[in-house]
């Protein structure tokens, strides 16, 4: 009878462990089938795609923001990108952001990669890479690029100098690399000669002329839209079959031509600052006369006793740039659309086209900067981290599942400041 009863009570546990087993709650994971691509011919030629899904191109990946929204800013005017809407993704990445600019391709694989492929070859884009992604991803992606132009519309300070100096020269650093790197020259490739600035010379740039124009009481954004309209900030010869007559040949003077009571000498312009050889004459004879303290200056600016022509250092180009604007300003009345006009011309006769350039660049590059210390206020050394990364280049090849980005490699391709004091 006990075995009989013990029996009873194992079976009815067994039943009641098997009941629950059944009815306990549990989660239930779903697996839902992925989105798959679909060929279908059509009148046009074959055609792939992904049903509910939007074809975006990549066509460049940052972790400076002030960069980023400068190259999207850059993309939205090139003529190949008219008419393609643009986005300025961020993303989590390793604890900080990354941004990245895509463009909405036609909807179609074939079509699509074939105009990621063009402007790619057109330096727009870092190489063909790709993905599909949700109507709901896009509205999302467009909200924050929205966003960021907004944030980077707003007024400017009134001037650059309103920005603390290491704040200020994180922000020009970005803006003077990012206009070597698009210069025209260096996308089309048509100067193989010309490079644009490392991050290492665009900081040392920065650098030098806040200093120089704070030396001069110059207003930075007259120098810093004079070095975009010069020469984007490269260092590089221009002007190279420029000469003039004149009475005599001086000490350093090359002569082309001699002709009764004249020769004709070379007078090209170098550096960042395009300036002559006979400019840089009259820059040592206003160094010679001045009574500023040039101890104040870091030794690398300061101009040398005798000036020797054809070994004038980069610095020092910049600190001559100074002296030259001071000068203009000083017989302009401190009018400083005229004193940018007759860097590019005379005082009798200033190039007010070059001055509105000027002014152009002076504006947008204090806008910009001064609206990236509120849409990204990093300390100092967070912000060369970022600016570093910018310097390193992806050349992977890299298959990925579908609905994710599909790369093949292959590599891509102005502050508010009104003139007057």
């Amino acid at each position: 009878m006990r075995v009989f009863w013990i029996a009873l009570v194992a079976a009815a546990f067994g039943e009641a462990a098997v009941f629950l087993f059944m009815a306990w709650p549990r989660t239930l994971h779903v697996h839902p089938m992925p989105a798959i691509q679909v060929a279908e011919a059509t009148a046009e030629g074959p055609r792939i795609y992904m049903p509910g899904r939007l074809l975006v191109g990549r066509l460049g990946e940052y972790h400076n923001p002030l960069f980023a929204f400068l190259m999207f800013d850059h993309y939205r005017g090139q003529p190949e990108l008219k008419g393609l809407p643009l986005l300025l993704k961020t993303d989590e990445a390793n604890g900080g952001h990354r941004y990245s600019i895509w463009v909405r391709l036609p909807d179609d694989l074939i079509r699509g990669t074939y105009l990621l492929a063009a402007l790619r070859d057109d330096r727009l884009a870092s190489g063909v890479q790709y993905r599909w992604m949700t109507k709901e991803e896009w509205e999302t992606d467009e909200s924050g690029t929205a966003m960021l132009e907004a944030a980077y519309s707003k007024p400017a300070p009134d001037a650059l100098e309103q920005l603390d100096e290491p704040a200020l020269e994180m922000y020009l650093s970005s803006f003077i690399r990012f206009k070597s790197l698009t210069d025209y020259r260096i996308e089309h490739g048509t100067d193989p000669g010309l490079t644009p600035l490392s991050l290492v010379q665009a900081v040392q740039l920065a650098n030098d002329m806040i200093a120089v124009a704070h030396f001069y009481n110059v207003p930075l954004g007259l120098m810093l839209g004079i070095g975009a309209m010069e020469n984007n900030y490269m260092n590089a010869p221009g002007d190279l079959k420029h000469a003039v007559w004149k009475r005599r040949p001086e000490r350093g003077d090359v002569v082309l031509e001699r002709r009764r009571h004249r020769v004709l000498v070379k007078d090209d312009s170098i550096g960042v600052w395009q300036i002559t050889r006979k400019t840089l004459r009259r820059a040592q004879d206003l160094y010679r006369k001045d009574k500023r303290d040039y101890a104040q200056l870091p030794e690398w600016l300061q101009p040398p006793k005798k000036l020797d022509l054809d070994n004038v250092p980069p610095a020092v180009l910049t600190t001559y740039a100074g002296l030259l604007l001071r000068d203009l300003l000083d017989h302009s009345g401190d009018d400083v659309i005229k004193a940018a006009g007759a860097y590019n011309g005379t005082l009798k006769h200033p190039n007010l086209r070059y001055a509105e350039g000027v002014q152009l660049v002076a504006e947008y590059a204090q806008r910009i900067a001064g609206n990236a210390a509120t849409v990204d206020p990093l300390p100092g050394d967070q912000f060369a981290e970022k600016q570093a990364l910018e310097e390193q280049a992806v050349t992977t090849v890299k298959v990925m599942p579908q609905n994710a980005l599909m790369q093949t490699s292959l590599v891509a391709r102005p502050m508010s400041v009104p003139l007057k004091n």
